[in-house]
């Protein structure tokens, strides 16, 4: 089981999945429309490291974080 923790303006609570990889996370929270915004310009983050690679292995108490694109000054 891993956690995804959504930051920022994504509002959304934390949740635990049983997947076991960052493509199985993709096609789950394409099921959440008010996420489909976020998916696209968000970066990925596993136990604080940011990936690129859908294929990166999860292991059970992984935190993924989806970190959506900042501005500031």
């Amino acid at each position: 089981m891993v956690t995804v923790e959504f930051l920022g303006p994504i509002g959304k609570e934390p949740i635990q999945l049983d997947i076991t990889n960052l493509l199985e996370l993709s096609q789950k929270l394409k099921e959440d429309e008010s996420l489909k915004e976020w998916l696209e310009c968000s970066a990925v983050a596993i136990n604080d490291k940011i990936v690129a690679s859908k294929d990166h292995p999860l292991q059970d108490g992984d935190k993924i974080s989806l970190l959506p694109p900042v501005c500031g000054g």
